[in-house]
């Protein structure tokens, strides 16, 4: 019989709702059966796209006898980490502080206060290589709850006032500076690996917050080794097994230091935040590649990721016919059976097929060396080559196509689809391919509409059911993705939009006595304690995306009340960001941001076609700092009315306002003045075609 999860729209959770375990969801109904028992609960948190916690389900939660145990002594509830984000915080501090170590599936037991006393991530049924069994596991903790109850009452108030001061991150103020970004800069450059690109070793996760941190103090100090640092990383990761060379797309990380084969996960997230990076890195080198892996990547989030009600699915498994990766593998025979012996001698020499295999007997696809290496050993013409791989791709991932494919996690979150907003509406301008600029659109329509059915903003839908009250991510992402789409398309509704989440926000989650913002609103449900959201981990942190946010809306808008929060933020925040400076990008792209002087570029009037032409050459240059705005002559929303104040409009050709640290230049009413101006104030590296 399913158990109660079977109500439930979250595919994870409905993955778990034929388990013998009595499950609920995270609810009151849950919350108050362990007060009325007074028995510990157990509180399991994972997601969708999560090998191992495939692997414990089927292999402990599936279990009749393990089961029957979690049922007699405990109040089993089980959370999806992408849903309750506020929860998988809180848990995931206690559990590291237990352990010393996180990940997922996170298993936790609680008091009925829900005061943590015990928790680790996965267990094996039984013990095996050094790990204590789960069943093991529970008949302690059952035996220490029935004979050591106020001990472990005792021990659980404890860790939680740690938790709770961890999660408040009460470092103390200080008043943000640039010594943090330079602190930043000379920590990444320090653990920067010179042989396979990337920081630390392995495993080796994407860090597209930090790449885009070193772009913009590369634009300052235009130093060869900042710049090598980035482009190394992005040139190793796209020719590496972590990129998917036949679909588009990155996988979650890499297991090994050369971005050889990765945990096969894909993640709404990480493809928009690289598609992101891969766009700057172009706008900074005009490097060919990063054009193809932007297009492929947001190619493959329209394909295979995009709702047809609107907005973007949130993962792929890395699992297919119970194999990790199967879906992604190859062999050299599979390949000859789709391209014929001659092409496909060509295609294992180049993308490293090789009978032995590179990853248990089979092979993930890679690219050792460059398509132009390959053409100069094979004396070939590096066109000729690059073109005849294109079509073996193509017949690769048609054949793909026919296989089993990876499990899909079809829930919408408004954090993740407003990050895939910006990296659409961004790539979209810079490269003038419209229907990523129509596909930022139609997401954030969708949004608007689905995901705020009473006027307040949900964090989650899933066939037609939105559900949960967002966090402040949720609204600091679709903020921020809302001024790139106006940026994109300079329809001032979107303006509005992001006016309304960001008063939102100022209203509902800041921390009045301390500074910064909480996690969650003040009217959230009850949790042990609320906590604010500085580091980055998979995602940008939510503070670190509010700032952001409200920083692009008060030079925008000249709102000094959004700037005093910025700046309030980053001062809670400031001893963190000394501190920590390689766990904080988002916060220091924002921090970057607040101590740049403030630039706006204001295009009023012409006609379209010079008009276009004058906002391509803006938009095409690596110019992080800027604000764009631009009307062809007609008043949409007053919020930006004093924006265009006192600025008259061209009528053939735009008039550009430049003004920098509030000071504006003459105004340039010809349009090779004003591209010349540009290239003084944003120079472009030699274009190279793309």
């Amino acid at each position: 019989m399913p158990n109660r999860l079977a109500n439930e729209t979250s595919p994870y959770l409905l993955q778990h709702a034929n388990n013998p375990v009595d499950w609920y969801p995270w609810c009151e109904e849950a919350l108050a059966r362990a007060r009325q028992l007074d028995r510990p609960i157990f509180l399991s948190i994972g997601y969708s796209a999560c090998h191992w916690c495939h692997v414990m389900e089927h292999e402990s939660f599936e279990n009749a006898q393990i089961a029957a145990m979690l049922n007699e002594h405990f109040v089993c509830i089980k959370v999806d980490r992408e849903e309750r984000p506020d929860l998988d915080h809180i848990y995931m501090t206690a559990v590291q502080m237990l352990s010393g170590r996180g990940g997922w599936p996170m298993s936790v037991f609680l008091t009925p206060q829900l005061e943590p006393f015990f928790g680790g991530t996965y267990w094996p049924p039984e013990d095996r290589l050094g790990m204590p069994g789960f069943r093991r596991v529970l008949a302690a903790v059952a035996d220490a709850w029935a004979n050591r109850r106020d001990e472990v009452r005792r021990q659980a108030r404890e860790l939680a006032e740690h938790v709770a001061r961890a999660c408040r991150m009460e470092l103390g103020p200080s008043a943000p500076t640039a010594r943090a970004l330079e602190a930043a800069e000379a920590s990444l450059l320090r653990v920067f690996d010179r042989q396979h690109g990337g920081f630390g070793g392995a495993p080796k996760f994407p860090h597209p917050m930090d790449l885009r941190l070193l772009l913009r103090r590369w634009r300052d100090n235009p130093r060869e080794e900042i710049l090598h640092a980035v482009t190394h990383t992005l040139d190793k990761m796209a020719s590496g097994g972590i990129y998917d060379h036949l679909g588009g797309g990155f996988h979650r990380y890499a297991v090994d230091a050369r971005w050889l084969v990765p945990h096969f996960e894909k993640m709404l997230y990480d493809n928009a935040l690289l598609a992101v990076c891969y766009t700057e890195a172009w706008q900074a080198t005009r490097k060919p590649l990063y054009y193809r892996v932007v297009c492929e990547t947001l190619d493959y989030l329209l394909r295979d990721l995009a709702d047809p009600a609107g907005g973007f699915y949130s993962s792929q498994d890395a699992d297919s016919e119970g194999e990790e990766g199967k879906y992604y593998l190859w062999t050299p025979a599979q390949v000859r059976a789709v391209l014929g012996a001659p092409a496909a001698e060509v295609f294992c020499y180049i993308y490293d097929v090789t009978e032995q295999g590179n990853f248990e007997g089979r092979n993930v696809l890679n690219l050792p060396k460059t398509v132009e290496q390959c053409a100069r050993l094979k004396g070939m013409e590096p066109r000729e080559l690059s073109g005849e791989l294109d079509g073996m791709r193509q017949q690769l991932f048609a054949a793909r196509q026919q296989r089993p494919a990876p499990g899909l996690d079809d829930k919408v979150l408004v954090n993740w689809n407003g990050l895939a907003i910006e990296a659409l509406a961004l790539a979209g301008s810079t490269f003038r391919i419209g229907r990523y600029v129509e596909a930022a659109a139609r997401t954030a329509d969708f949004l608007l509409r689905a995901l705020r059915p009473d006027g307040r903003l949900l964090h989650s839908w899933c066939k037609g059911q939105a559900r949960i009250d967002a966090y402040l991510d949720d609204y600091a992402a679709l903020a921020n993705g809302l001024v790139s789409l106006y940026e994109a398309t300079f329809d001032e509704r979107w303006v509005a939009a992001a006016v309304e989440l960001a008063d939102a926000m100022l209203e509902r989650f800041s921390d009045r006595e301390g500074g910064g913002f909480y996690f969650t609103a003040a009217d959230h449900g009850p949790l042990l304690t609320r906590h604010k959201d500085v580091q980055d981990a998979s995602v940008p942190s939510a503070s670190g995306m509010a700032a952001t946010a409200l920083l692009r809306l008060a030079r925008l808008l000249n709102r000094a009340d959004y700037a005093e929060a910025v700046q309030s933020t980053l001062q809670s925040c400031g001893r963190f960001l000394e501190q920590h400076p390689g766990g904080a990008g988002q916060l220091l792209l924002a921090l970057d941001l607040f101590l740049a002087p403030p630039c706006e570029l204001v295009v009023a009037g012409g006609q379209a076609a010079a008009r276009d032409k004058l906002l391509c050459s803006i938009r095409e240059r690596f110019w992080p700092r800027k604000a764009i705005a631009a009307r062809p002559g007609q008043s949409q929303q007053p919020l930006l009315d004093g924006l265009f104040a006192g600025r008259p409009f061209g009528s053939e050709n735009p008039i550009l306002y430049v003004c920098q640290n509030h000071a504006c230049q003459q105004p340039l009413e010809k349009l090779d003045e004003a591209l010349a101006t540009l290239d003084q104030l944003a120079p472009t590296p030699r274009v190279v075609a793309c």
